[in-house]
């Protein structure tokens, strides 16, 4: 492959993004400053009187001042627990116990093993893409494990391996959101759009569900797969052409002992299943509310029934292949989950002080009123005004990876937002996560990017950030494309886009 040491246009700007985003502080200096800055603008905006009439209420309402003796006061008094008030500090933590033992298990990597080596060679693409997808039943597992093995596969085949590799990153990190199942990201995102729209509408805010965007999930899990798949066979490996080096890779097949761990954890499952469903169906079930199935305590009780989903099938799964011998290996694994967590921790406690710092000033709401009546008065709603939000989140996503950060941030300031202009929280989620997807891929700070880069260097040593970003754009522009069409669609026929769950906020 032909290297041109004449940079375009998008190399320069990619180069740009990269350069400056390697300057930011670490997100968890970044919350710290943002609080910081809140402390500073409340006594600001506190001393002009800078006020809003209260949608909720029609009182005026003032900025409080955090730098009264007052609000010094609420700072000290609330600084624990404003931590462990942290709405996905708890929810993040509970399931990554259950996700954590059947990854360390191994159930998670023989599951997608399983998934792409079965397949026909005709549907390899597809089922690498459509797995990729379903990863992020465990963050991390497609980026060690699907990537690589996509790259094997397809120089197996006598494929261009850096195809396979970009169709699995694809999936794995651009189709992050989509999911077939609820993964640990529904509930991290949805508590803090709950803590958001809590400062507009608290009643609305108990009625949102984890499960708010789901029908859309699932449904983005078969197009982000026939368009993976389509991208990869006519635009990707063409573009590579024909690979001429060579490869000592052997592809990893599940061995019996693995086969009959998959077999006993997929029994686990549909007994684990079944006896949840003993507290949801029944009319004398404690999970179900005979008058409202959306309002029963099942849909409040999703965090524990994902960390059971996942940890019992895991636990089986590592007693018949012997990743797990007693408790103690138990123990250990959902030990090393929690200590992987450490930096999330921290993240939480400052974080943790800039949305309570935020909405306690009343800032948020502020900026709410004044936002929505500036873009009313100028005409700037509708389509446009969601597209624009998604393409202001897939730039802020260029420069800040994690999910829950960059939510955190911007959650208390358009989630407010959009309700004053008439949409509602569980749609502004939905375009946040298309957003939040779609340009993973292409950022050179994404934490797995450098990752991809040396197992696509196995195969050609030259592969460097320009390359892997040129082979991953047209998926990066496929999916946001699709994405934001099939949102249209969506909501040009009025679907849900989750139990509950519709587009306008009245």
């Amino acid at each position: 492959m032909e290297r041109t040491s004449k940079k375009g246009f998008l190399m320069k700007t990619l180069d740009w993004i990269e350069k400056i985003g390697n300057k930011l502080p670490h997100p968890i200096t970044l919350f710290a400053i943002f609080a910081l800055l809140v402390v500073v603008l409340s006594a600001i905006l506190s001393a002009i009187n800078v006020q809003v009439q209260d949608p909720a209420t029609g009182e005026n309402l003032e900025v409080v001042n955090l730098l009264s003796a007052s609000g010094i006061q609420y700072m000290f008094e609330s600084m624990v627990e404003n931590f462990v008030g942290f709405a996905p500090l708890g929810t993040v933590l509970v399931t990554m116990l259950g996700i954590g033992v059947a990854e360390r298990s191994g159930l998670i990597s023989a599951m997608l093993r399983g998934l792409v080596t079965s397949v026909p060679q005709s549907l390899l693409t597809a089922a690498l893409v459509f797995a990729g997808i379903m990863s992020s039943m465990a963050s991390d597992a497609g980026y060690v494990v699907l990537t690589p093995l996509g790259a094997v596969l397809f120089a197996g085949l006598g494929r261009h391996p850096l195809a396979g590799l970009a169709a699995a990153f694809a999936g794995v990190s651009a189709g992050y959101s989509a999911n077939l199942f609820l993964t640990s990201l529904d509930p991290l995102l949805a508590d803090l759009t709950i803590q958001a729209s809590q400062t507009i509408d608290p009643a609305y805010a108990e009625s949102i569900l984890y499960t708010m965007n789901y029908y859309f999930m699932i449904a983005s899990v078969f197009v982000l797969t026939i368009v993976g798949t389509l991208i990869t066979d006519k635009l990707v490996e063409p573009r590579l052409g024909s690979f001429t080096g060579s490869s000592d890779d052997e592809i990893n097949y599940l061995t019996n002992n693995e086969k009959k761990g998959l077999w006993g954890a997929l029994a686990a499952l549909i007994v684990t299943v079944g006896l949840l469903s003993l507290l949801i169906l029944p009319s004398w079930g404690p999970l179900r509310n005979p008058d409202e199935f959306l309002a029963s305590p099942f849909f409040q009780s999703l965090v524990p029934v994902i960390l059971i989903l996942f940890f019992i099938p895991g636990f089986v799964y590592g007693k018949i292949t012997g990743a797990i011998k007693d408790d103690k290996d138990v123990a250990n694994q959902l030990s090393e989950t929690m200590a992987t967590m450490g930096m999330y921790i921290v993240l939480a406690f400052t974080a943790g002080q800039f949305v309570a710092y935020f909405n306690h000033t009343n800032m948020g709401k502020v900026l709410a009123v004044t936002g929505a009546d500036f873009l009313d008065s100028i005409g700037f709603t509708g389509l446009g005004l969601i597209v624009a939000f998604i393409i202001v989140a897939a730039v802020i996503n260029l420069f800040i990876g994690s999910s829950s950060a960059k939510w955190a941030i911007m959650a208390p300031v358009f989630v407010p937002l959009m309700m004053q202009l008439g949409y509602s929280p569980e749609l502004t989620t939905l375009a946040y996560r298309i957003a939040d997807s779609t340009t993973n891929i292409i950022s050179p700070l994404m934490p797995y990017f450098a990752i991809v880069i040396a197992f696509a260097q196995k195969y050609d040593k030259n592969v460097g950030i320009g390359t892997l970003i040129a082979t991953m754009l047209p998926y990066s522009i496929g999916f946001f494309i699709i994405w934001i069409i099939m949102l249209f669609v969506w909501m040009a026929f009025g679907w849900p886009i989750g139990p509950g769950a519709g587009f306008f906020y009245q």
